[in-house]
């Protein structure tokens, strides 16, 4: 069954469209979750809870693109559960490191006022990352979209680790500057 399908089945709120989601989308949704929890039962909730919030946002939502919208929603609940986790001093660490190296260019999040200036900081991130060589740009959402560790990333481009650290480092750098030019960071 093609995605357009599937989509109209939840417009339609045919409960179907969760059996054809999970049949098509379950390994790809737990392999981000399990990429950010590192615990499978965790991951596991994570993915139920994927579908549940996908049945309650369409509609009103149509997205265009259903593998990138379960994926975001995906790496919400589990960034969300990583959070409560680590309030309760248990941790995934990938995800934490991840997401604490990003926290250099665009701040911890305590500093964007409102879910709006939130949305639009994320679109000029996407922007950016749009404009990167294609493999930089790859190694960048793998590592902070899917929050892939840097040895998968250097095993998949067939090269060091220390590589993907200069490589992630750099594009940081300039990501910084870049959301300084856009007005995001004063420095």
């Amino acid at each position: 069954m093609d995605d357009k399908e599937i989509i109209d089945m939840y417009w339609e709120r045919d409960q179907k469209a969760i059996y054809y989601t999970t049949q098509k989308y379950e390994n790809y949704c737990f392999a981000i979750a399990k990429n950010i929890l590192t615990n499978r039962e965790d991951s596991e909730e994570c993915v139920n809870d994927t579908w549940l919030t996908a049945w309650n946002e369409m509609p009103p939502k149509r997205p265009n693109v259903l593998k990138l919208f379960l994926a975001r929603i995906t790496r919400n609940s589990a960034i969300n559960r990583l959070k409560a986790m680590t309030a309760k001093k248990r941790s995934g660490k990938e995800a934490a490191v991840a997401l604490e190296e990003l926290s250099e260019c665009v701040g911890d999040g305590k500093d964007i006022s409102n879910e709006l200036e939130a949305k639009e900081l994320e679109k000029t991130i996407g922007v950016y990352v749009s404009q990167l060589p294609v493999r930089e740009g790859d190694i960048f959402t793998r590592r902070y979209f899917f929050t892939d560790s840097i040895k998968t990333i250097a095993t998949r481009y067939g090269i060091t680790p220390h590589n993907v650290s200069v490589i992630l480092q750099r594009v940081r750098a300039s990501l910084k500057e870049y959301l300084k030019k856009e007005g995001y960071i004063d420095e």
